[in-house]
């Protein structure tokens, strides 16, 4: 058994922070900003939780499905920012929501959502679940060295959220997952605690983000235009003949420089990024929200997602909408 999207929401902070906004604070500028990674503003969370997003993100989504927290069978979010070890963010929601499902987190940086997507699919396969509620959210401005150019300009905070249902016409096409473990290319080190046994290693880093630009780049790229093409191939078409492709939103020239290799218009890509920064594992279900309530995206085309980030990973999923 298979299954399709019945409904998506998102949901952002109300703290909007611009470029401008940000030049008082590091030596920057919003057209250095806006020419090497496309953002113009982003949202950053003030009262907000990453929890709190998810599940406004999760009741937007259940309200345009038509599906109530009770009929819900699994929630899965896909986080790497979860305000708490215990309970999981997936919990936290289950709880506001008043569900009474299985609930748990997945942990794959910016492609996560595609895993979490990936995973419901096994459940559906299984035929355990009849309705799943998948979300990524993030509050990765915990994350970032507000000092640091080169990684605070370029991330907000965010959820998009998605809702699955049981369908005899499966519409998940496709999917892959790659993983290339190392922290040399992204690295986000986790707090270790206070431990008074614990010897420190001689050039540990600090609890923020840390990303080697140019290397960072040309894995994105490889990845998109990898996923795109492979899976194309894998259901009989030609990347010319997806609808549309939703990527992940970390910087605009990644998109139009894969969009050149792949001889792609501009037009097939959903591109939020300019109006809240890379949000991580929210960024795929966000962009795929929007693109899906301005009637955009219609029931019956060919939509490829694909992200990549930290793991290093990345993920792709076609689906029929």
């Amino acid at each position: 058994m298979g299954f399709r999207f019945l409904g998506t929401g998102s949901a952002a902070p109300a703290k909007i922070l611009t470029n401008d906004d940000l030049s008082g604070m590091v030596e920057t500028s919003d057209e250095w900003i806006t020419t090497r990674v496309g953002v113009r503003e982003r949202r950053i969370a003030v009262t907000e939780t990453t929890a709190s997003l998810a599940e406004e993100a999760a009741r937007r989504a259940l309200e345009q499905s038509g599906v109530s927290p009770s009929e819900l069978d699994l929630i899965i979010c896909a986080t790497i920012t979860a305000d708490d070890v215990c309970p999981t963010c997936a919990g936290a929601v289950q709880q506001a929501l008043g569900a009474s499902c299985p609930a748990f987190d997945i942990s794959s940086a910016c492609s996560g959502f595609l895993f979490a997507l990936d995973t419901a699919a096994g459940f559906f396969a299984r035929g355990t679940v009849k309705k799943v509620l998948v979300i990524g959210a993030e509050r990765i401005s915990k994350l970032l060295d507000w000092t640091d150019r080169s990684t605070c300009v370029i991330f907000g905070d965010g959820a998009g959220a998605a809702v699955l249902g049981e369908s005899e016409d499966d519409c998940y096409l496709v999917s892959e997952l790659h993983t290339a473990g190392g922290s040399d290319v992204i690295h986000i080190p986790a707090y270790q605690g206070q431990s008074p046994f614990r010897q420190i290693p001689e050039g540990e880093r600090p609890p923020v983000i840390f990303m080697a630009g140019q290397e960072t780049f040309k894995f994105a790229v490889n990845a998109m235009v990898g996923h795109i093409r492979s899976m194309a191939s894998k259901i009989g078409k030609t990347p010319e003949e997806l609808d549309f492709i939703v990527p992940h939103q970390a910087n605009t020239r990644i998109i139009d420089f894969a969009a050149k290799k792949l001889n792609l218009p501009a037009e097939k890509f959903i591109v939020t990024i300019q109006n809240y920064g890379n949000t991580a594992a929210a960024s795929v279900p966000t962009a795929l929200d929007e693109a899906n309530r301005s009637g955009r995206i219609r029931r019956g085309d060919l939509v490829a997602m694909v992200a990549f980030g930290g793991g290093l990973s990345s993920a792709g999923a076609v689906v029929r909408w």
